[in-house]
């Protein structure tokens, strides 16, 4: 099942596809552009991956990683689906992260590899944006690359872990102003998603509402100021995002 959180008159629904848009849960069906788009669900912490894909580390020159390479977001920089992203004024290269966003939906605290995916709630579909101009030593995450205030989109939809099954292998790809630009399938994660719950509910344990952010195949390119961004996970959803200047946000 498919649903969605959405403003619309004032107050925050709950909401699920329609021939004609979307289904409040009153009853009433309005339509997708009449909406807000929230995140599809009460985000909490984010635990975002860097370099999960082989092919997206040799595209930025690194090794496969021998442990994952995992960092925190606050809730501060989430915003839904149909929204805008700020390209600061004077960066040279921002770009796209499509990413499998896992949510947890049981607590998590020292879990085994083999119970992991009992604590699961669902999917949805993120991008994670990123402005390599702010990197140190070009890839160390930190403050202004990835927890800036609408950096990362999380939406349209949560897809129940059921309606996915246990074997996880979904295709993605990210589209700007309509034209292909990655292409991947999270079969090629390095970190898989039981061992990434293994791993990190080893030292700290997790909530529902969290959400692991799994990482970016290669195929990462420039975004610019008017830019359409879709990102599209097979079974999960159709994430589209706008790039703006400075001006829109009063900067």
């Amino acid at each position: 099942m498919k649903r969605a959180r959405v403003a619309y008159a004032g107050a925050i629904h709950e909401a699920v596809p329609h021939p004609q848009g979307l289904q409040l849960a009153d009853g009433r069906v309005v339509a997708e552009y009449a909406v807000v788009w929230l995140p599809p669900f009460e985000v909490g912490t984010i635990v975002a991956l860097g370099l999960n894909y082989a092919d997206h580390a040799k595209e930025l020159s690194f090794g496969a990683q021998e442990e994952p390479l995992a960092f925190l977001k606050g809730p501060g920089s989430v915003i839904g689906h149909r929204s805008v992203t700020r390209r600061p004024a004077g960066v040279k290269f921002m770009h796209y992260e499509c990413e499998l966003a896992v949510v947890i939906g049981k607590q998590a605290r020292k879990v085994r590899r083999e119970a992991a995916m009992e604590h699961v709630a669902g999917y949805t579909v993120a991008n994670d944006y990123a402005i390599r101009d702010y990197l140190e030593n070009w890839y160390r995450p930190n403050l202004r690359v990835k927890n800036r205030d609408g950096g990362t989109v999380l939406g349209p939809w949560f897809v129940d872990a059921a309606d996915v099954g246990e074997k996880v292998e979904l295709q993605l790809r990210t589209l700007v102003n309509g034209q292909v630009t990655q292409e991947g399938n999270t079969r090629d994660f390095v970190f898989d998603i039981p061992y990434l719950i293994e791993y990190l509910s080893a030292f700290m344990t997790l909530s529902p509402g969290d959400v692991i952010l799994t990482g970016t195949p290669e195929g990462v390119v420039d975004v610019k100021t008017g830019d359409e961004v879709v990102c599209e996970i097979e079974g999960i959803g159709r994430l589209v995002n706008t790039i703006a200047g400075d001006e829109i946000f009063g900067r």
